[in-house]
């Protein structure tokens, strides 16, 4: 089917949303929230919810045991409460009873039924059966086994203690499926999903369109009592360049747009991080810490004698003024990273890291050039077009501390290879929290995650850390677990293997009649609380 036809099939079903009456068509036109994505939906399987783009319309569709607020605590869900054992290895849910999945005829015509413990049961196996070879089986490493109870009690039995396990539950991967849908020969629940979430499947044509509708059995009701969610659909376009995307949107035909790409950033803020006086009666600016540390690393035990020097590594940490990089560069949306690679909302944040100190740079280049007879050490730094100007900035601001940085700019599945294949000395990454607990970050310099099998793509290795690394999976007080986890912290600075550069913040701009959207610091998309006045 060409484009056009494809158009034109989208459009007669979105006909559903709009009569021939103008004013019926504008009333109608507020019920809808629409957005677009630049890049594909790769399924609508919770269990292959690795992406954003997925993640995010996962979010509408389908509930698990926990869900996280804007604050990033673990609340109630599809379980009403639950317990942990003393000993922090037990976790029994409690769940509600009320919770239909949405209508479909594998429960037969126009039927549905009620969740019970043996849904979570089937689902979290799926996660473990390697005929489904689920990307997120790696959630339940902790776990011993689990069962159901009876049909309102689900027991859950780790093989250790996993303070941060309940924020794991909260990931889309964790998400209850019906089995009859996966007994039926046939269906295709990639993309035919049954959940549970405040809107329901309707219409998906890849890299076209996507449409869910109000799920009008949805369970949540907000504090006046009023059924949720207030919107009666989501329509999802796909145009890949996020440029078009944001003409959609100033032209009123999106009611919003996630982040600050660089194709449009300096069109809608100003270098102080504020909307151009031009969109301020017309577009809502929505910030708010993003759980993302930007950082470069170095390979610790890779092939570059010079970058082995922990005086070059600390220089290079010292020699740039971080805060006038995200002024200048990322129009004050972020924060500087002058700690370690816990990013600001984490317990455990605050380590003592690298404030500007061009002087400090400069001696520990002398040191270094003096002890080792290397006046000209060479040092290529790897990352992508996207960050090229961060790179370049670096590089001339290590000019002048008297380091002179190559920046090769690589496409990103291959600066992703080389990282994780070692073939990149210096490179620049990002670390996005799967999980709202600082371990997912600290996780990167245990010994036992080294790369490619691990995420410790610096292969940094210190017994030190890693004692404490194992200590605070052992620790169930929330204060002395962060404390250990910002003693890490700090031990990580002090070996300096990475340069933390900042601290990422989230942006959304929404039509000025869009409320309820919200913010949080993992950037999920929650519409169910959404309106359009």
């Amino acid at each position: 089917m060409g484009n056009f036809l494809k158009y034109l099939y989208i459009g007669a079903i979105l006909l559903i949303f709009f009569s021939c009456s103008d004013k019926t068509k504008t009333n109608q036109d507020k019920q809808v929230f629409r957005y677009n994505e630049n890049a594909a939906v790769n399924s609508l399987d919770p269990a292959f919810a690795k992406i954003r783009p997925s993640i995010w319309v996962c979010n509408q569709l389908f509930n698990g045991l926990v869900q996280l607020d804007d604050s990033l605590r673990v609340q109630p869900d599809i379980a009403k409460s639950w317990t942990i054992s003393p000993d922090g290895k037990t976790y029994t849910f409690t769940l509600r009873n009320d919770v239909y999945f949405h209508k479909n005829a594998i429960f037969g015509k126009d039927s549905t039924r009620t969740v019970n413990a043996r849904d979570f049961a089937y689902s979290l196996n799926r996660l473990r059966d390697e005929k489904v070879a689920s990307p997120g089986g790696w959630i339940l490493q902790s776990v011993e086994d689990f069962k159901a109870v009876n049909d309102c009690i689900f027991e859950i039995k780790l093989n250790k203690t996993f303070p941060a396990f309940l924020g794991l539950l909260t990931m889309k991967y964790a998400s209850v499926v019906p089995h009859e849908a996966f007994e039926k020969q046939g269906y295709d629940f990639r993309s035919n999903p049954i959940g549970t979430g405040p809107f329901r499947f309707k219409l998906w044509e890849e890299n076209v369109k996507l449409v869910l509708r109000k799920n009008p059995l949805y369970y949540e009701h907000d504090e006046k009592g009023v059924q949720l969610p207030y919107m009666e659909a989501v329509a999802i376009t796909f145009l890949p360049d996020k440029q078009s995307g944001f003409l959609q949107f100033v032209q009123g035909k999106l009611d919003f747009v996630s982040g600050l790409d660089p194709s449009y950033k300096d069109e809608i803020l100003t270098p102080k991080g504020e909307l151009q006086p031009k969109y301020k009666d017309k577009v809502t600016m929505i910030t708010g810490p993003y759980l993302n540390t930007e950082y470069m690393g170095f390979r610790m035990d890779g092939d570059n004698a010079a970058l082995k020097d922990k005086r070059l590594r600390q220089a290079l940490n010292y020699g740039f003024d971080k805060e006038k990089m995200i002024k200048y560069l990322r129009n004050g949306m972020g924060t500087g990273a002058s700690h370690g690679i816990i990013p600001t909302g984490l317990g455990g944040y605050g380590a003592k890291g690298y404030e500007y100190d061009p002087q400090r740079a400069r001696e520990l280049v002398a040191e270094y050039k003096k002890a080792t007879g290397d006046n000209n050490p060479k040092i290529q730094m790897s990352t992508t077009a996207s960050y090229a100007d961060l790179g370049e900035y670096a590089q001339r601001e290590w000019q002048k501390i008297g380091l002179t940085v190559e920046v090769d700019i690589n496409p990103p599945t291959t600066l992703t290879q080389s990282i994780a294949t070692g073939k990149a000395p210096f490179f620049k990454a990002t670390w996005i929290a799967d999980y709202p607990d600082a371990e997912n970050y600290l996780s990167l310099f245990y010994s036992k995650n080294f790369a490619p099998g691990g995420p410790n793509y610096t292969h940094f290795s210190s017994p030190k850390f890693d004692a404490l690394y194992e200590a605070a999976f052992l620790e169930t007080d929330d204060t002395k677990r962060f404390e250990l986890y910002r003693q890490m912290d700090e031990l990580v600075m002090e070996e300096a293997p990475i340069i933390p550069l900042f601290y990422d913040k989230a942006s959304r701009f929404t039509q000025k009649n869009v409320t309820g959207l919200g913010i949080n610091p993992l950037n999920l998309l929650v519409l169910k609380r959404v309106k359009k006045l």
